[in-house]
């Protein structure tokens, strides 16, 4: 069970970084701006974000 719960988890956390580098990707780029990040750096962002 130890096997399957680490992919699971290792699934779990490659979702979350799709999921958060396509939301930053797709946004608008003055929303992006005022919020002090940089659509070109969204896989960064969001793999800093959810692996650490």
């Amino acid at each position: 069970m130890t096997v399957l719960n680490t992919l699971r988890a290792a699934y779990a956390k490659h979702r979350a970084y799709v999921r958060t580098r396509d939301e930053i990707a797709s946004m608008p780029r003055d929303v992006a701006l005022d919020l002090g990040l940089f659509p070109e750096d969204a896989s960064r962002i969001a793999r800093t974000a959810i692996y650490g």
